[in-house]
């Protein structure tokens, strides 16, 4: 199964997906849009800070394009927010495992300081948790989509034995008359 697979038409798992991407998509939109109503450089680096975190022109610009990727996954859904959440959530795992190392050197063009080193690594887990949310575990539900589709002749017999059909068919009436058996 490929993680692209699709999920069923308003299965309940896609409003997870929704919320997470919607959530985190306007926490960054709301950072980008104070970075910029504070009017920062592009690529200040003195330290000004917004929320608590320093920030520049430039980190204010890229948090309201992730922001507003996460809210158009929130809006288009299913799959697709998956998908974005596990894509986001990546990447904010990785720049905050860059930034550690690039603090107080001069290619710290973002302007990170650690609090926004240890956002990036919260915030990422947080998008990748919305993303994965039931899909990636070893204790899926039997009517999870993605258990399904990893194993479908389990799933086949568990539907049969629920619709009350063995593995060998539908139950065959034997002989005539009054004293008809089952097999």
């Amino acid at each position: 199964m490929k993680l692209s697979d699709e999920l069923p038409v308003d299965h309940r798992l896609a409003t997870v997906y929704r919320i997470g991407a919607g959530l985190c998509g306007v926490i960054l939109l709301v950072f980008g849009i104070l970075g910029f109503t504070d009017q920062l450089s592009f690529f200040d680096t003195s330290g000004s800070q917004v929320a608590g975190l320093s920030t520049n022109g430039l980190l204010s610009l890229i948090s309201v394009v992730v922001g507003l990727v996460l809210i158009a996954g929130a809006v288009i859904g299913g799959n697709v927010a998956s998908m974005v959440n596990m894509t986001v959530g990546t990447l904010f795992l990785l720049s905050g495992f860059v930034h550690i190392f690039i603090l107080d050197k001069g290619a710290n063009i973002l302007d990170f300081g650690m609090s926004n080193v240890i956002f990036s690594f919260v915030m990422g887990l947080l998008i990748l948790t919305f993303g994965m949310y039931g899909r990636v575990t070893g204790g899926l539900p039997h009517d999870n989509p993605y258990w399904r589709r990893r194993h479908p002749e389990q799933a086949a017999r568990e539907d049969a034995a629920r619709r009350g059909v063995t593995a060998a068919g539908p139950p065959r009436i034997t002989g005539g008359g009054v004293g008809q058996t089952l097999r």
